[in-house]
Formats: structure tokens, C-alpha cells, sequence
């Protein structure tokens, strides 16, 4: 929940309090409410009647003497009477306006109570599901980190298992026993073990890619190899491609310097061998090899070392077989500086026209440029655009604006050709 959201969820929440306590306090006013007496006005005495003039009076005023206890007797007892009527009218009608003021603030205390819980209950699950999200997107966190690291974990106890058979195989080697007879060296001996192999299969890992999608990269050299045997992948990594000539029919082996690639490209039932590429080929018989393939290897050697592996490839290859040098595009400076730098273990960038001229060198015809993994026009320079009543229009105004944009344009096509062109390249030959 947002804090905006958390903030609405406060404001109505002290809107709510103030209004419960407001009807609280009505309530507790009409409950509490003493009716004070109020004044009592006696009912209007009736007046005796006035006596006549005369000598009638005289009787009357005589009748009127002898009754007026009795009169004065009844007249405070109909007071008495009227003020207690009264009274009890009065008090009953106070009752009545209390009791009518005690509903009315019942009403909204009840009224005011049910927003006052509610918006209680709104806040406390607002606040309940907030650290919900929280500790959420905190073990989400921590499931990435896990998954992040966890190929470099199961990378890592590969090297080390490599590396505790290594150390057995070496003990073995060392205990006494009778000497054998050395032939000659058939193959250069494999670097030495690094613990630090697990890295790069990360790095590869995290930055081009996993294995199905390196795979479906390299699906596009299966043709060159069609009918193929013996083939052999020069820095074969995890094993993408052996896979995928597996999968076509077609027998093949790889080398690599690295031990962890090695046990994971050996975990899938892979002929691959620890080796330099070098090494590996020199070791080989004349045209013992059906087809080759190094995909992004050649960045990665030095100058005499590459010329030295052509010539043992032209050496090793048989006639009509095909070779393929894959490699990043530096005339792209996208790739350069997205890609070949990012990798320290890179040597030098190799421009394209570089290895077609030394395989043609080296012994191989119909050598070809494939350009690969274009980059998507959005990445590109844009393209202005005129619209056409001003392109045909013939003041000179529109005719400078046209100008402008084509220039524009040109330069703009220019730079996507030196700055956002393809990616990769392959260079395709066949041993004559």
C-alpha cells in the first residue's frame, strides 16, 4: 500500500475519533442529565363572586362571613392540587424531552461507533498488509540473491570435486611403483587446476547467456555441419553446441581450458576434453577432423598462438571440411563497449576482414563474412521524416528543411552502420 494511501487511512481514521467522541459525550450528557424543578405556577384562584348593594348584602355578606374558612380551606387545597399536577406535568415532559435527547445521542453514538471501529480495523489491516509487503519483497530479495548465486554455488562444487579427484589421481601418480616407459608427447599437458573456474562459468552464465538461449544462437551453424563427423568444438564452454550436434546425428568432441565448463558439459554425457585448443589440435593426425567450430574464442588468443592453430587446422582438417570462427563485432562500437569489454579475459578486438584474410592464407577457399545478431531498430538512430506536400513544395524554405532532413538521415544511417550494427560475426571456410 502506498504512503498516499496510508496517509488517507490516518485522516479519516482522526476524522472518525473525533466524531466518536463527540457523540461519547453527547451520550454521556443526556445520561447523566438531572432535570432541574422547574418554577411552579399555581392555577388562577377563582374569585368569590361580588356581593350586591343593598340590605341583601347584609344576609349574604353574614353567609359569606360563615363560609369563607370553608371557601379559603378549598381554594389552598385547589392550589395544593394544581401545583402538584403541574408539577408532575412539568416533570414528566422534562422526562420526556431527556428521553428524546438520550435516543438521539444513542443513535449517533452507535453511528459514530461503527465508523470510528472501522476505520480502526482499515488502518490496522492497512498496516498489517504494508509489512506483509514488506517482508514479501524482502524475501524476494533474499530468493534472488539465491538465485543468483546459486549457479556459482553448484559451479564451485564441481571445480572443488575436480580438484579433490585431481589431488587423488596425483597421490596415486606419486606412490612408488615400477617406472614406465615415456613415449613421445602426443599433446600439451592440461593448465593446472583453478579453483577460480567457477567464475567464469557465472560470468558466462550472467552475461551471454543461459544454455537454451546460447543454444538457439548456435542452431544456425547446424547446416554447415549436415553429413559432418568428427567434428570438434574449439573452447566448447558448457557444451550448447556438442548438445545440438548430438541431437542432428552428427558425431563431435570439444576442448576446454576451463575444468568447471568441462564437468558441466561432462554432466550432460559429452566427449570433451580438458585441453588448450592448441594443444589438442597439434596433437591430432593430418586430416583426421571432419569440420571445426570456435564460437567466441578467437578474442581470446594471442597473435602467433592463432596463427599457430591455423596452421595445424589446415594441417588436421580434411579436404572440403568446414571451419567456423565466431566472434564479437567490433566495427560495431555497440558491441565493442557493451560486450567486448566487459570481458577482462578478452586479448584484442579482431575486425572481420582479419580472420577471412588469414584463413584464406592458411589454406582454405569460399571464405565468407556472416553477420549476426542485429540489434532491434529501437536501439538505432531514428530517421526524421518530412512529409510529402513540404518535400514537393518549391519555395526555399521547404527546400532547405528537405535538405536538412535527408542530410540528417544520411549521418544518422552512417552512425547505425559503425555504431549499432550486428553484434557478432562468423567467418565460414572449407579446407581445400
Amino acid at each position: 500500500m502506498s504512503a498516499d494511501e496510508l496517509h488517507t487511512l490516518e485522516r479519516e481514521r482522526r476524522v472518525a475519533d473525533r466524531q466518536y467522541n463527540d457523540a461519547l459525550t453527547a451520550f454521556d450528557a443526556a445520561l447523566l442529565r438531572t432535570p432541574a424543578r422547574a418554577d411552579i405556577g399555581l392555577l388562577a384562584d377563582v374569585a368569590p363572586p361580588r356581593l350586591p348593594a343593598g340590605w341583601r348584602a347584609v344576609g349574604l355578606r353574614v353567609v359569606a362571613q360563615w363560609l369563607a374558612p370553608w371557601f379559603d380551606r378549598q381554594r389552598a387545597r385547589d392550589a395544593r392540587t394544581a401545583e402538584a399536577i403541574e408539577m408532575l406535568v412539568n416533570r414528566d415532559s422534562e422526562r420526556a424531552v431527556a428521553f428524546e435527547q438520550f435516543q438521539s445521542a444513542l443513535i449517533t453514538f452507535l453511528q459514530q461507533i461503527t465508523a470510528f471501529i472501522d476505520t480502526k480495523d482499515r488502518q490496522l489491516s492497512a498496516a498489517a498488509a504494508g509489512r506483509i509487503d514488506d517482508q514479501q519483497k524482502t524475501l524476494a530479495a533474499v530468493q534472488q540473491r539465491l538465485d543468483d548465486t546459486l549457479p556459482e554455488l553448484r559451479a564451485q562444487v564441481v571445480v572443488l570435486q575436480r580438484a579433490m579427484e585431481m589431488l587423488k589421481r596425483q597421490a596415486a601418480d606419486a606412490s612408488p611403483g615400477p617406472t614406465a616407459t615415456t613415449g613421445p608427447a602426443t599433446a600439451a599437458a592440461p593448465p593446472s587446476q583453478s579453483t577460480d573456474d567457477y567464475k567464469y562459468v557465472g560470468f558466462e552464465d550472467a552475461f551471454r547467456g543461459s544454455d537454451d538461449s546460447v543454444a538457439a544462437k548456435l542452431e544456425a551453424y547446424l547446416p554447415i555441419f549436415a553429413g559432418a563427423s568428427d567434428v570438434v568444438d574449439l573452447g566448447c564452454g558448457r557444451g550448447e553446441f556438442l548438445a545440438a550436434l548430438r541431437s542432428a546425428g552428427v558425431t563431435a568432441r570439444g576442448v576446454d581450458t576451463n575444468a568447471a565448463m568441462v564437468a558441466v558439459a561432462r554432466e550432460q554425457g559429452l566427449d570433451v576434453t580438458r585441453n588448450d585448443a592448441l594443444g589438442y589440435v597439434a596433437s591430432l593426425p593430418d586430416e583426421s577432423i571432419g569440420g571445426v567450430i570456435a564460437t567466441q574464442v578467437v578474442e581470446h588468443l594471442e597473435p602467433s598462438y592463432l596463427f599457430k592453430l591455423l596452421d595445424a587446422l589446415s594441417r588436421t582438417l580434411r579436404h572440403g571440411a568446414p571451419i567456423v570462427l565466431e566472434t564479437i563485432n567490433p566495427a560495431c562500437w555497440y558491441a565493442f563497449f557493451s560486450s567486448y569489454i566487459r570481458d577482462i579475459t578478452h586479448v584484442r578486438p579482431i575486425h572481420p576482414e582479419t580472420p577471412q584474410y588469414l584463413l584464406r592464407a592458411s589454406g582454405f577457399e569460399r571464405v565468407e563474412i556472416r553477420y549476426r545478431s542485429p540489434l532491434p531498430d529501437h536501439v538505432k538512430l531514428q530517421m526524421a521524416y518530412v512529409p510529402e506536400d513540404v518535400r514537393i513544395a518549391t519555395d526555399a524554405s521547404a527546400a532547405t528543411l528537405t535538405r536538412l532532413v535527408d542530410t540528417s538521415n544520411a549521418n544518422a544511417t552512417r552512425m547505425n552502420e559503425l555504431m549499432f550494427a550486428h553484434m557478432d560475426y562468423a567467418v565460414v571456410g572449407y579446407r581445400i
